[in-house]
């Protein structure tokens, strides 16, 4: 018996398969809070409306005051360290650096400050006990702090530095630690040295 030969069907072509990248996942909400808030922080050479910016807060004195108050009193701007809380170890480092290198770090016209929360007889006790030469702030809502994106959520301060010069142009924002904040300012003092020198030369 003849077997019939029946021709075989050439199989069919294995698919390429292209690999693509997965579709991004809907951004959570908690995400997008934190985009919300990253995008109202203040960074480097933004210029800032200070008319009310941070709301009101103390000096340790029980002054009121606010930061376009302070910038205007100031010759070429204001500098704001933050620490989580006053005459803890950390806290007390970094404003004895600042009292320490307070000299130099005022020589090209800025005004330093403590910021944190805490009350103004913690704040007094803090800066008569180490004998502190710049005034400290109290801000026990945060608001200031908040603004200038050195708020802990849902609550405390982040240490950290923030400069702003006579025009509201923000010269610095640098969260660290103790030495970080004094080194960060100390940079900047340097650049403002350096541009006072190009300016005089020039003009002379």
């Amino acid at each position: 018996m003849m077997v019939e030969l029946r021709k075989r069907k050439a199989p069919a072509a294995t698919p390429v398969v292209i690999k693509r990248s997965k579709p991004a996942p809907e951004p959570k909400e908690a995400d997008i809070k934190d985009q919300a808030w990253a995008q109202t922080v203040p960074h480097v050479d933004d210029i800032l409306d200070l008319e009310g910016f941070g709301g009101e807060i103390e000096i340790n004195d029980g002054t009121k005051i606010t930061l376009k108050k302070l910038v205007d009193d100031s010759t070429t701007g204001v500098v704001l360290f933050t620490y989580p809380r006053a005459s803890t170890p950390g806290c007390t480092k970094q404003a004895c650096l600042f009292r320490d290198y307070h000299e130099h770090l005022t020589s090209t016209g800025l005004s330093i400050y403590g910021l944190s929360a805490d009350s103004t007889k913690a704040n007094t006790t803090f800066k008569t006990k180490h004998d502190l030469s710049y005034p400290l702030l109290c801000d026990s809502n945060a608001t200031l702090i908040a603004a200038i994106g050195l708020k802990k959520s849902p609550k405390g301060t982040i240490r950290g530095v923030f400069a702003v010069d006579k025009k509201g142009k923000v010269l610095l924002r640098e969260p660290g630690g103790p030495e970080v904040t004094v080194n960060a300012v100390q940079k900047l003092v340097a650049q403002g040295a350096a541009k006072e020198d190009t300016q005089d030369a020039d003009s002379s």
